[in-house]
């Protein structure tokens, strides 16, 4: 996974390869997708994050900005504040094998974990204590 690259650029442009068009009767998932690929990654939501990465689409560049994100909101949860349930939720529920290529951002994670404590909702609480045993096996 690539942690420094041009945010400026698109998943498509980043990965050099142009999905197809949609088939016509595609889901509104599918064609969010599709078009949040041709994006700049700079212009992406939190919201938008999280469903691409949910998606398993680009990770080796949005899991970075997933995580950076996190990062800075942990804090705020920590304090009683606000955090981004959906895209720690998508970030936690990735297959080990994209921690296991960026132990860095693994670590990053776990540290977000720990600052958010007991700010975490029981159903969060089963993600986190599913990504830490994945990383343990």
């Amino acid at each position: 996974m690539n942690l420094s690259f041009d945010r400026s650029r698109s998943i498509e442009d980043l990965e050099g390869v142009r999905w197809p068009n949609p088939p016509s009767d595609a889901t509104t998932l599918v064609l969010a997708v599709h078009a949040l690929r041709k994006s700049p990654i700079s212009n992406l939501t939190v919201e938008q994050l999280a469903r691409l990465i949910t998606q398993d689409v680009g990770l080796p560049w949005l899991l970075p900005v997933g995580v950076e994100i996190l990062q800075g909101e942990a804090a705020e949860g920590a304090a009683g504040g606000w955090f981004d349930d959906d895209l720690l939720t998508a970030v936690l529920t990735r297959n080990s094998s994209a921690w296991l290529e960026t132990p860095e951002l693994a670590e990053a994670i776990k540290n977000v974990l720990d600052m958010l404590g007991n700010e975490l909702s029981p159903y969060l609480r089963d993600d986190a204590d599913r990504f830490r045993a994945q990383l343990r096996s």
